[in-house]
């Protein structure tokens, strides 16, 4: 193991945002047509993947370990298909930079998903 060198940030932030069913499902649908597309810059791209990677995951997370996620939805109210699809800044500017997404996922994104 060795040390970061001195300045290296490291990995970058992953933010939940709380995302109910449809919302996942438009951002996996909003994404996967951006990739269909031949306009969506070559990095932009890797983000988008992983965007829906980790949309993958969120379901697995939630399948494995139900009790985390089951207690921030006891203690906010959220019904049962909220659960928190984790972006870092990158995955989120790339979503956030797609032309067609949809204002209400948008708004969710740049809020952080349920409020």
């Amino acid at each position: 193991m060795s040390a970061l060198p001195a300045g290296d940030a490291g990995s970058p932030t992953l933010v939940p945002h709380w995302l109910d069913a449809t919302a996942r499902e438009l951002l996996a649908a909003s994404v996967r047509t951006a990739l269909a597309g031949s306009s969506v810059h070559p990095v932009a791209t890797i983000h988008l993947q992983d965007v829906l990677t980790e949309l993958h995951v969120a379901a697995a997370r939630e399948a494995v370990w139900p009790a985390s996620t089951a207690r921030v939805r006891l203690a906010t109210g959220w019904d049962e298909d909220v659960l928190p699809v984790r972006l870092s800044p990158a995955e989120l500017a790339a979503v956030l930079g797609l032309p067609a997404l949809p204002a209400r996922l948008r708004g969710l994104l740049a809020t952080g998903g349920r409020s």
